[in-house]
């Protein structure tokens, strides 16, 4: 592909923003898109040994530093009180409105953390270590929210920006949020995962990563204990098609955006159901592809090859 070659137009609910890992703190970038239902931010780090202050989490409309941007979500965990807590509040024309306090933070001096920010249609839900902690009624406008903040005393491993799973009816469950794993000798391309125990209607394979300067192609096998591929998925660069492959070579493309650009973030998830598996990129439910329940239950590795760097593979 030509350094000048036009690319496919992508509506920006495909589009998903690199991770940001070890960023200095303070902290701040635009958020791609800006924020709608459905994003979400995860943020991955280590709460300082010697921690005695607070950090703070701010989603702003803007980045100016004067006058000071509105907050539409200001998460703050402080740890210098007898009882550690979070304060939730919202800044509008350099007032701050009345806060909302949060106590049992589950966060602890020189542990790691995860949390995920989840942005629902009239709330935010933050959840900590995998348990949900609280939910922040919205008091200005989602749209406006176009960039995030960090500072304080914290020390950041990684930032991410996902979608919410796309076969999960409703909003009432967290996405797949995994750690991103950076620089990870068990996500060397090409890269196997065993799959002990096969695959079962529900259990969902997440695999998200960078595609190279120069790709060739992309592709994601299951393969059965007697080493034959029942299931292939293959993006090709040369003719920028993506298809299921059958084990005889039969190709079934996908009609969908090509997503898999030079130098993009991609995010691939494969949902096991009774009678085959579904394919979403980017957040984006794509179709599907048959296999009985007996077949999927035999599959024993999942292999991923080609012209990507792997940030995470969880299944």
């Amino acid at each position: 592909m030509s350094i000048d070659e036009h690319l496919d137009p992508i509506p920006d609910s495909f589009i998903l923003q690199p991770p940001v890992f070890h960023p200095v703190i303070p902290y701040g970038t635009t958020i791609f898109g800006g924020l709608y239902a459905g994003k979400m931010v995860m943020l991955q780090g280590v709460v300082p040994l010697r921690a005695h202050t607070r950090f703070q989490v701010d989603f702003q409309c803007g980045c100016c530093l004067h006058p000071r941007p509105d907050i539409a979500f200001h998460f703050n965990p402080r740890f210098y009180t007898v009882k550690p807590h979070v304060i939730c509040n919202t800044l509008q024309s350099g007032l701050w409105q009345k806060e909302v306090r949060w106590p049992g933070i589950a966060l602890q001096r020189g542990a790691s953390f995860l949390i995920l920010f989840l942005f629902d249609n009239e709330e935010v839900k933050v959840s900590v270590n995998g348990q949900h902690f609280l939910h922040y009624r919205y008091r200005l406008p989602l749209s406006r929210v176009d960039t995030l903040a960090i500072s304080g005393d914290i020390l950041v491993k990684a930032v991410g920006f996902l979608n919410v799973n796309p076969f999960v009816e409703g909003s009432r469950e967290y996405p797949v949020g995994y750690p991103f794993l950076l620089y990870s000798p068990r996500l060397e391309v090409p890269c196997s995962r065993a799959l002990p125990r096969g695959l079962w209607p529900g259990q969902v394979i997440v695999v998200r990563g960078l595609v190279l300067k120069e790709p060739k192609d992309f592709t994601l096998s299951l393969r059965d204990g007697a080493t034959h591929v029942p299931v292939t998925l293959r993006a090709s660069f040369t003719d920028r098609t993506l298809a299921w492959v059958s084990s005889w070579g039969r190709k079934k493309l996908i009609s969908a955006p090509f997503l898999f650009h030079p130098q993009r973030f991609f995010e691939v998830l494969l949902l096991c159901q009774e009678g085959g598996l579904k394919l979403a990129l980017n957040g984006q439910g794509l179709g599907a592809t048959s296999l009985d329940q007996k077949a999927l239950e035999q599959l024993r590795e999942l292999r991923i090859s080609g012209s990507v760097h792997l940030y995470c593979v969880h299944y």
